[in-house]
């Protein structure tokens, strides 16, 4: 039986959990997910679980902050004075928001605090800081 190895192009069904058992991503109902094993297209810890499984076989696999998003960067946060965001921005705690950087990129922030004086920012990937737990179904080797 063929085994996955670096390099393969994968289709695979998967459900990504956080601790509590809360679901934050998952293919079902959706299209397989395709992609090539060892190339980066997925987070570190889950493409390094991959190599070795066979098609048909499922595994459990428990991905430490490191091998997933690491973890939240306190420099990752900002205080911006309340009165210099436009009053039209919605500042309800856990609003995604788009940036414009100076050089014109653009960066994703949730709002993490409200006060009078000042909305707290933070550009950390919402998932940084977290252990994932993911069901993996290897489907095919294309």
């Amino acid at each position: 039986m063929t085994k996955v190895k670096a390099g393969d192009t994968v289709r695979i069904h998967y459900t990504g959990a956080l601790n509590d058992g809360s679901v934050f991503d998952s293919s079902d109902g959706r299209d397989p997910l395709e992609f090539t094993v060892g190339s980066g297209q997925i987070i570190p810890g889950l493409d390094k679980a991959l190599p070795g499984m066979a098609v048909g076989e499922a595994k459990t696999v428990i991905v430490p902050p490191e091998e997933a998003y690491g973890h939240a960067d306190p420099n990752g946060r900002q205080a911006v004075p309340r009165d210099q965001i436009p009053s039209h921005i919605p500042l309800d705690i856990g609003t995604r928001l788009e940036l414009s950087q100076p050089d014109g990129r653009q960066i994703q922030v949730v709002v993490a605090d409200v006060t009078e004086e000042q909305v707290v920012l933070d550009a950390n990937h919402p998932l940084a800081g977290e252990a994932l737990t993911f069901t993996v179904e290897m489907l095919e080797i294309v």
